[in-house]
């Protein structure tokens, strides 16, 4: 008998300004690498009990800002892309997988949502906090008013599940963000590092497997074995909690 390949969820973008929600092709893509089948979640707040019994694990992208309300926080003249009905879907999701025990990746904007979702705050803007000795982001060189992505160094704990998992605990992956964890939720332990002290990776060593990062894997994975190994690992939590008959 064939084995029936996992699926995966991928939370897509809010609503654009065109009426569309998307989603860059990199997490797709490294999703399939891992033998997955990517199923998009668009921000529908109500369907998030339904999302999850229809997937075998998780995975919440990056994208925009959270509402600075949902932590405490100030509102601050970089936020962008904040939508409402993503917020609530993924704080809805993130709470829910931990109850659930249910495999989970969570990338960038996802790290943030899984901190605040679990009692954790955000730094609103990393370079007014704490330079930009080390960049997390670039301005883009034809609109210095946009941001792209830069890679830089990442020093990750050793025996962390994320070390067993990367292969690795030194890489430079690619980093795209303003904001971070500030003070992390209960339960979630820091595992990896910028050299300016940014919490880049947590875990959460109750839950079987959910793993979170600052970067952005999806945009290297292709090319660079450690990062692709984290949707690998993903998808092989999956096949161990729901093997195929």
């Amino acid at each position: 008998m064939t084995a029936r390949a996992p699926l995966i969820g991928i939370t897509t973008y809010g609503r654009d300004d065109r009426g569309r929600y998307t989603l860059p092709a990199d997490y797709v893509s490294a999703v399939q690498r891992a033998g997955a089948v990517p199923v998009l979640i668009p921000p529908v707040p109500e369907h998030a009990q339904r999302y999850l019994d229809l997937v075998d694990g998780l995975v919440l992208a990056g994208g925009g800002d959270m509402d600075p309300g949902h932590y405490g926080g100030s509102a601050h003249e970089t936020l962008y892309g904040v939508d409402a009905g993503r917020d609530r879907l993924e704080l809805e999701l993130a709470r829910r997988i931990v109850e659930r025990r249910q495999p989970t990746l969570a990338i960038c904007r996802g790290m943030q949502v899984l901190n605040v979702a679990l009692g954790g705050t955000l730094i609103e803007h990393l370079p007014a906090e704490i330079g930009e000795a080390v960049p997390h982001r670039l301005p883009r060189a034809d609109n210095p008013a946009l941001r792209e992505p830069t890679p830089h160094a990442v020093r990750v704990k050793p025996g962390s599940r994320l070390a067993r998992v990367a292969g690795a605990t030194e890489f430079a992956p690619m980093s795209w963000h303003h904001q971070a964890v500030r003070t992390l939720a209960p339960g979630l332990e820091a595992v990896a590092n910028a050299p300016d002290g940014t919490i880049e990776a947590v875990e959460l060593s109750a839950h079987p497997w959910l793993l979170a990062v600052q970067w952005h894997p999806e945009l290297t994975a292709q090319r660079d074995p450690a990062q692709q190994r984290l949707f690998d690992a993903l998808v092989a939590a999956v096949s161990e909690k729901h093997p195929s008959p």
